[in-house]
């Protein structure tokens, strides 16, 4: 395949609720399990590097959970900062995500 057939190729659409349903589920379900190594560690609860870890992880879980109700409420996809849609690939990568990357990068 040249790059110039690459280009000319249609861009994936936007995820169906049950795409995106999945992802989320993945996504959860990665965190869990990354979660639960985490306690089983053995390290104490004073290591800050495994507190944040943990942190951090809560913190996608809770984005996971919002997610899921922007799917419910049929927002999914939409960016919460300039209403346009995300785009498909971004959703692919971060299936949890409410910004666009321009919109992301305002936030941060």
């Amino acid at each position: 395949m040249t790059l110039d057939a690459s280009r000319t190729e249609p861009r994936p659409a936007r995820p169906t609720a049950h795409e995106a349903r999945q992802r989320l589920e993945h996504a959860r379900n990665t965190r869990l399990t990354q979660l639960q190594a985490l306690g089983t560690t053995g390290q104490t609860a004073d290591d800050h590097l495994m507190s944040a870890q943990r942190d951090a992880i809560k913190r996608v879980l809770v984005e996971i959970d919002e997610a899921f109700a922007r799917i419910a409420d049929a927002t999914y996809g939409t960016c919460l900062g300039c209403a346009k849609p995300i785009p498909p690939e971004r959703l692919e990568i971060l299936p949890y995500t409410r910004f666009c990357v321009g919109c992301q990068h305002r936030a941060a």
